[in-house]
């Protein structure tokens, strides 16, 4: 019955993933959310009267049985946050969405998810890289993830299936039985058969432009990391790598491009920035950070070489608390003088006798990685995640 009541909050007008958790976290249980009275949803920051009125209104109408009649006949699976099966790394973010509309399916292995995203007026070279990184890290046992675009995206997707065994998860921004764009459809089928095309829309949403920002942190919600291959200063690209750096605490990844291309502005902004510059799979494998906090206590699938089949990343016991791996001394030392109060970068040069483009440098890295937070001006604190693997 979960999965109606879930099911209803998504349909409901008014109601995003993040209303959604507080109406929740009110009512105290998704049943009682959708039994919701007018007063209490009142009580919702941003909430009155009016819209109050509208959302119950809205609750009530929406069409959950069928709904779930289309998606059987459309061989579509739908899932909500207490399935075993929605992602754990999805599960994680701040606005995970109510339900997943899910055509294929998950796989544990898709806890090691790496996202490609870029322009959809790519170059030759973006194209070709995007392959490139999509088969280097599909053969090396990670999922690749990215939106279904044209351009960077489809290239990561068929870069991905180019593996014998690789996996790709398409993230669409409109309803799963809307294709777009209409010319990818046979990509859609292929993907669906070698991982899973997912949209948090209900069946016949176009493909609003609006949809597209909000579609982007499914993307990197469902990756350890996010590589980021040609974007100019504008893409939705670059929304996808804040949002995984500052939002979800993972690790960004930028290919360096020509000096001379529009389209590397955006990575080598992001390079400049503090983001990992990658030009091979093992720029990607040493530099990832940690997995969330909350999902460091079920069972961990590494990804391993296809020639070897030895880990490329080493295991630690499931559930056991390490000190964060794969930082330079330098980082090391700065780490071991922040804690859970804000200390200023000013305090830091002194403990450390560092030099303060070091140390920005540093913080900045180990803030892509999730392992400190700014908090104020040029104060950081120490996070409490700790590195299961890296």
């Amino acid at each position: 019955m979960a999965l109606q009541h879930w099911l209803r909050l998504s349909l409901t007008e008014g109601i995003g993933p993040i209303l959604a958790r507080r109406l929740i976290e009110a009512a105290g249980d998704v049943e009682a959310a959708c039994d919701a009275s007018i007063n209490l949803l009142r009580t919702m920051d941003g909430v009155g009267a009016a819209k109050a009125n509208a959302i119950r209104e809205s609750m009530r109408a929406a069409k959950v049985e069928e709904e779930l009649d289309r998606c059987a006949k459309l061989g579509t699976t739908l899932i909500c946050p207490d399935d075993e099966t929605y992602p754990s790394l999805l599960r994680a973010i701040p606005d995970p969405p109510s339900v997943l509309y899910v055509k294929g399916s998950f796989e544990p292995r898709d806890l090691n998810g790496i996202a490609i995203v870029g322009s959809r007026k790519c170059s030759f070279y973006g194209r070709e890289q995007a392959e490139r990184f999509g088969a280097l890290l599909a053969g090396a046992g990670f999922t690749v993830v990215s939106g279904g675009a044209r351009g960077i995206d489809s290239a990561a997707h068929r870069g991905a299936m180019s593996h014998p065994s690789g996996r790709t998860i398409a993230v669409m921004g409109s309803g799963i039985d809307v294709p777009y764009p209409p010319e990818n459809a046979s990509l859609f089928e292929q993907i669906a058969t070698r991982g899973a095309v997912v949209s948090e829309y209900p069946l016949g949403t176009p493909p609003l432009k609006d949809n597209f920002p909000r579609r982007n942190r499914i993307v990197s919600g469902l990756s350890r990391g996010v590589l980021v291959i040609e974007a100019d200063t504008r893409s939705g690209a670059l929304i996808t790598a804040r949002q995984a750096c500052d939002d979800h605490g993972r690790t960004v990844f930028a290919l360096p491009g020509r000096a001379d291309n529009v389209l590397s502005e955006g990575p080598h902004r992001l390079i400049r920035d503090g983001a990992v510059l990658t030009t091979r799979l093992e720029d990607i494998v040493e530099n990832l950070g940690p997995l969330p906090q909350h999902v460091t206590d079920e069972p961990m699938l590494f990804a391993t070489t296809q020639a070897s089949g030895e880990p490329l990343i080493e295991p630690a016991t499931v559930g056991e608390s390490v000190e964060p791996v794969g930082l330079t001394p330098r980082q090391t030392l700065i780490l071991s003088h922040l804690g859970a109060d804000p200390t200023h970068v000013d305090g830091l040069i002194e403990r450390t006798e560092l030099a303060a483009s070091d140390i920005l440098q540093d913080l900045t890295m180990m803030s892509l990685k999730g392992l400190v937070k700014r908090v104020d001006g040029q104060s950081f604190v120490r996070t409490s995640k700790k590195a299961a693997a890296t």
